[in-house]
């Protein structure tokens, strides 16, 4: 028996686009991040899985059991999936306690039994004091938890997260993202989670599945996706701040040489073909580190002077603009923005180790 989801599927929408989904597996537990921009076809994938969307071609399987196949017309009911599902807007029951709307999907035990499953899933999950409440006395973070609850106490065997986070207000988003993957680790179930946040997928996944206009464009281990997109549409949707086109002058013990309007940058040459000439250079602003001009040596390959162009906070952090002769961004932390004083005009170094720069072939 294959653990996990295994599936390959097509649905088509009239007058609308194709969601492809090609060799979907996610193996024994763990949290697979449908990962993509908004109308790339990643809820809808979702409710395919969950039943709730019947493909119009293809299979599902899970756990070596078949939940869809258009071949031979078998279509398994969404309740006879054993699958929890939380949606973007939690759909709690507003008349009902959060007590009721943990148990509501609760059948064929005593009351006794439900009473005791309840208080059980509500202290794993830090809800105890709250039984009596009504969804709206709750905050955000609360009814994301009782939605998390509802999906779970049947025990179900595959867990279903539609941007759980969504309708979070972004610091309650920031703070809830820790919570939510040590309530996931705590679960110890096989999950799915849809965001199109690259901080969600990052803290909260372990394998990537990236989707683009109805297609899967690259699937792995989170962090190998956001490290080493396999092209520019990838990097596009994982965040890539920096990508610049460059012209290849060399490649020596498994360093390439690239000229970028004069800098020269040093890259590993890992998966470059032999003979690229010309490649994009694909550098994420948290790998660009600042220091001032002659600042202490470092390990860093690459040190370029640049500009500050300008400066935008970000949450906590802040986004840095930079001209060498090039754009470039830096995202830094607001401490360290101060330590160094930057501020539109100034100049800075520039550190960039070869690791940290992925190269494309153009």
């Amino acid at each position: 028996m294959t653990p996990g989801i295994q599936a390959s599927f097509t649905k088509r929408f009239a007058g609308g686009p194709v969601i492809r989904m090609e060799n979907l597996c996610t193996g024994g537990n763990g949290v697979t991040v449908l990962f993509g921009p908004s109308g790339s076809g990643k809820t809808t994938v979702l409710r395919c899985l969950a039943g709730l969307e019947p493909p119009g071609a293809g299979t599902i399987q899970f756990d070596g059991e078949v939940w869809f196949d258009a071949g031979t017309k078998i279509c398994v009911p969404v309740q006879k999936r054993n699958l929890g599902f939380v949606p973007q807007d939690y759909a709690l029951f507003p008349h009902l306690t959060v007590a009721a709307n943990i148990g509501y999907g609760l059948h064929g035990q005593s009351a006794v039994e439900n009473t005791s499953r309840v208080g059980e899933i509500m202290r794993r999950l830090s809800l105890d004091g709250l039984e009596t409440r009504r969804p709206c006395e709750l905050s955000g973070g609360q009814q994301q938890r009782v939605a998390l609850a509802r999906a779970v106490i049947r025990r179900p065997r595959l867990l279903l997260l539609d941007e759980p986070l969504s309708a979070l207000d972004s610091p309650t988003r920031q703070r809830l993202r820790g919570e939510l993957h040590a309530q996931l680790a705590q679960l110890d179930l096989p999950t799915i989670l849809v965001t199109h946040d690259r901080w969600e997928a990052a803290a909260l996944g372990d394998q990537l599945v990236v989707l683009d206009q109805g297609n899967v464009i690259q699937t792995g281990p989170v962090a190998d996706v956001f490290n080493h997109p396999a092209n520019l549409a990838v990097a596009a949707i994982v965040g890539t701040e920096t990508i610049l086109l460059g012209h290849v002058s060399r490649v020596t013990d498994g360093l390439a040489t690239v000229n970028v309007n004069g800098f020269e940058f040093i890259a590993l040459a890992a998966g470059l073909p032999p003979g690229a000439n010309e490649v994009h250079l694909c550098i994420r602003a948290e790998d660009v580190i600042l220091v001032q001009p002659g600042g202490a040596p470092a390990s860093a390959r690459n040190r370029l002077s640049a500009m500050v162009r300008s400066l935008a906070p970000e949450g906590p952090m802040m986004r840095i603009e930079l001209d060498g002769g090039f754009p470039l961004k830096a995202l830094l932390t607001r401490q360290a923005c101060d330590e160094l004083a930057l501020r539109a005009g100034a100049s800075v170094m520039a550190l960039i180790k070869a690791p940290h720069i992925h190269l494309i072939p153009r």
